[in-house]
């Protein structure tokens, strides 16, 4: 049939033929069926709309073609679904035809399109309900046609139907919930309760349920046989608490709504302190039993659970104590624990063995205790602020709370420490800060004025997260983070250093201290003591070793910045670090940072300039799971990763290294195995606390791998694959339109406004850079015509991710597609912002930039490193 002859014309030309074609639906498919093979979506919108207008009743036409279908229906687009599609859009641009809701005639039309939906795809089953206005129809019939899909085991069908028909307050949460959550479909139901919140409730309650002690979610399971729970594990509580408590922030609901989840949270937390106390030794016993004592409370199942963990971490005479601080039943306790126990209460509870001397090995407060100042009062402020806020001034900020080991709240801060040369000052937030008080004002104003003061300095350590809980604690202080001029966050600083110095060597040692521990560790020689990290800070009065803990966590800030101020070559540093006025003289300052002794530092350095360059694309290595984002940054610059998938044996890496000769990447435990099964060079450690961008950096600085701008975007991130394939706008605009998505032609103005900007004026695209792989153009005689947007070799084309804004940019020629797992790439402002993201790794080619605009691609669908 000739794609532009008149719908219902016979081929012969017999007009009598044509007539009784142009009333027969049955007739109507073969001549869109040339259209939509040969790719032409325009032309059969224009052709499907000539159609229903010849008709009486287009839908009662539809319905008789949708009727007489024999063939089973398959995944992807389908004709039936672009024809529906186009059929609601007719009926909008036009008015209103009978018949109308509430007249005879549409009922026995739902009817019928109701018994379609049980057998349809869902690409069908939104356009019938709204075309025949099925949320309207009859709700008996409804609800039992939901009702029949449910017993046949089609559960996420039944709950996609009763979410498009809005039947939720008159279906059976349980019921219909509890075969998608073992099948591992929450977010499936947390669709069906949105807007709902009395299912939002309940469907809490439901997973709180299956939380509680003895819970078999086997039971569950055995009434939903055809459900087929995919991982029972993941239904365990330790992994439904986490669920439940994402739900009950999103729904906003009262954590009292699931006690055996805020158990279940609290006996995690009771496992965490017994450790700290037990394992590591890291909590006083005073600190142990009152926070113990809070989470514990009057509940029974909680002491008991208590009991079997202090009975599996001690003997018997430290469960005898324990029972005695905490008050525990005696007839719970172990034969040998409730003897010690009775003679605990004769003789009285024996005193504490003092502590190891730990001077030392810890980092040292250089000033005397009198320098240590608590305020509590506005006048003990008042004093204080010239002081603070003295142009040129540098002052340390940090802060403290009580720790809240998981629990629902989210504790304010408590201590408010401000270092300066030679003295500490602790300012006491529970009391400054309460409401109404002279002391709530003079806090806020100092704090303020102290923020937003470009001439003095501010240091802090996670400075962003520690502003955001001052505000929390003063809502005064609301605006703090942003109020913050003159600040220096030696976080950032800290991971330029750890970034510098490359990958952590793969010796074996001892748990290493972390954070800023570390940092005063690498540049003072030794660490912070952390032991009263997890003490009260709400308790009052503040022991004494809370408040010299606190004062040298602020004071070792100062010292830190002033040794990297000195001497910024030592930790890698560039010199211009320096923005305060000269560091103390030798007297004053601490001891000289213990790095790498600089023969050892210039060896090292003569070594890696030594090692040959390799260019990025003949660079091949496997990463080990963990490191899913370091493949992702890697690819992004050109080289050839392979990445183990989630839960495959590390042992896997080994294997593919020797067959491929790839070099082993890998994080923790496995790396001395490893490193045996492939020799010294083809294994490295990475930090897994540095940020991908950083390790990728790490890496290639080690190998010395060379990187040029042409060689971003050479490599799919998604697959590794190096085959790229040029689209043309048009024949993407088709595949687009074919693949059954929102028609790219009718997309509103507003898309359009948001993404017709040329090429070359995005903002962060970098002069000189262009973008233009080898690759060959993709021909419409290489797709397969069963399934339009899919390659030769198998591979369908992800046109999901494709804006309809996109498609209409002007001065967008092309498009690529990887041949290996179809992700659409285009041109944007992306190549401009990896570039300048790694361009402290990036070899420029010598002579200037070559002239012509700027261009800059793969901005699409695919995972991005900036989105890590």
């Amino acid at each position: 049939m000739d794609p532009g002859q008149p719908v219902g014309a016979d081929p012969a030309g017999d007009p009598a033929s044509g007539d009784a074609a142009g009333q027969d639906m049955l007739g109507f498919p073969p001549a869109l069926q040339a259209l939509w093979s040969a790719r032409q979506p325009q032309q059969f919108k224009e052709e499907a709309w000539r159609g229903f207008a010849a008709l009486d009743d287009p839908r009662t036409a539809l319905l008789d073609l949708l009727e007489g279908r024999a063939a089973p229906w398959r995944k992807g687009p389908s004709l039936e679904a672009w024809l529906l599609r186009e059929l609601e859009r007719w009926l909008q641009a036009q008015p209103p035809l009978g018949p109308s809701q509430g007249s005879p005639g549409l009922g026995p039309l739902q009817a019928r399109a109701a018994r379609l939906l049980s057998d349809s795809p869902p690409s069908l089953v939104e356009p019938l309900v709204r075309i025949f206005q099925l949320q309207d129809a009859d709700r008996g019939s409804m609800l039992a046609l939901v009702h029949r899909l449910h017993q046949e085991g089609k559960f996420k069908e039944a709950v996609m139907l009763g979410t498009k028909l809005r039947l939720q307050l008159e279906l059976d949460l349980d019921m219909m919930s509890a075969p998608l959550l073992l099948q591992d479909q929450l977010g499936l139901v947390e669709r069906y309760v949105q807007g709902f919140p009395g299912l939002q409730r309940r469907l809490l309650a439901l997973l709180d349920s299956w939380c509680r002690p003895g819970f078999d979610v086997g039971v569950v399971a055995r009434r939903f046989p055809q459900a087929a729970p995919l991982a029972l594990e993941k239904l365990r509580p330790r992994v439904l608490t986490r669920q439940v408590l994402r739900l009950q922030k999103r729904f906003g609901l009262d954590p009292a709504s699931c006690p055996h989840t805020v158990a279940q949270q609290r006996l995690a937390a009771l496992r965490y302190l017994c450790y700290k106390r037990f394992v590591e030794g890291s909590m006083s016993q005073e600190d142990w039993a009152d926070f113990v004592r809070g989470l514990v409370g009057s509940s029974e199942w909680l002491q008991g659970r208590l009991l079997r963990l202090l009975a599996s971490r001690t003997d018997a005479a430290t469960v005898a104590r324990c029972a005695l601080d905490l008050s525990l039943p005696e007839a719970w306790l172990p034969a040998t624990a409730a003897t010690e126990l009775r003679r605990l209460r004769l003789q009285g509870r024996p005193a504490e063995a003092p502590s190891q001397d730990t001077t030392g090995c810890y980092y040292q407060l250089p000033i005397a205790r009198k320098d240590v100042h608590v305020l509590a009062s506005w006048e003990e402020l008042a004093r204080h602020e010239a002081e603070l806020l003295q142009p040129g001034q540098v002052v340390a900020l940090d802060l403290e709370w009580r720790p809240s080991f998981g629990a629902w709240d989210r504790p304010p801060a408590s201590l408010l420490q401000l270092a300066v040369r030679g003295r500490v000052l602790l300012l006491d937030l529970l009391t400054l800060s309460r409401p109404e008080a002279q002391a709530a004002r003079a806090l806020c104003g100092l704090v303020s004025r102290l923020l937003s003061d470009p001439s003095v300095t501010k240091l802090g350590y996670g400075m962003a997260g520690d502003l955001k809980r001052l505000a929390a604690a003063c809502p005064a202080l609301a605006h703090a983070p942003q109020q913050l001029q003159g600040g220096l966050d030696l976080q950032l600083v800290h991971e330029r250093i750890r970034e510098a110095a490359g990958p952590a060597p793969g010796e074996a040692r001892a748990p290493e201290p972390r954070g800023l521990s570390l940092l005063v560790q690498w540049v003072l020689g030794r660490p912070l003591d952390k032991a009263q990290q997890l003490s009260n800070w709400d308790r009052r009065p503040l022991a004494e070793g809370q408040l010299l803990y606190a004062a040298a966590d602020a004071y070792c800030l100062l010292e830190v910045y002033w040794a990297l101020c000195s001497q910024p070559a030592r930790v890698h540093l560039p010199g211009d670090l320096a923005r305060s006025p000269e560091p103390p003289g030798p007297q004053e300052a601490a001891a000289p940072p213990q790095q790498v002794p600089e023969a050892e530092a210039e060896a090292e350095a003569e070594a890696e300039a030594q090692a040959p360059e390799i260019p990025v694309r003949a660079f091949r290595v496997v990463c080990d799971s963990m490191l899913q984002g370091l493949a992702r940054s890697l690819r992004l610059l050109g080289a050839d990763v392979l990445a183990l998938g989630s839960g495959e044996d590390h042992r896997r890496a080994a294997e593919v290294a020797r067959q491929e000769g790839r070099i082993i990447l890998t994080s923790g435990l496995p790396y001395h195995t490893l490193r045996s099964q492939v020799g010294d060079g083809r294994c490295l450690r990475v930090d897994c606390s540095l940020k991908a961008t950083q390790q990728a950096k790490a890496v290639l600085r080690h190998f010395n791998v060379r990187v040029s701008p042409a060689d971003i975007f050479s490599r799919c991130q998604a697959c590794n694959c190096d085959q790229y394939l040029k689209v043309s706008q048009g024949l993407m605009t088709q595949l687009v339109g074919l693949s059954g998505q929102e028609d790219p032609s009718s997309a509103g103005d507003q898309a359009q406004s948001q993404d017709t900007r040329e090429p070359g004026s995005a903002p962060g695209e970098t002069p000189g850079l262009t973008y233009d792989p080898p690759c060959r153009w993709l021909e419409a005689a290489e797709l397969r015509a069963s399934a339009p947007a899919t390659l030769g070799n198998g591979t369908r084309l992800q046109l999901a991710g494709v804006p309809a804004g996109v498609l209409r940019r002007p001065g967008l020629r092309h498009f690529f597609c990887c041949s290996g797992c179809g992700k659409v790439f285009w041109e944007g402002s992306h190549l401009g912002r990896m570039a300048s993201q790694f361009q402290d790794v990036l070899a420029r080619p010598p002579g200037p930039p070559a002239p012509g605009p700027a261009r800059s691609p793969p901005e699409g669908a695919g995972p991005r490193p900036d989105r890590q």
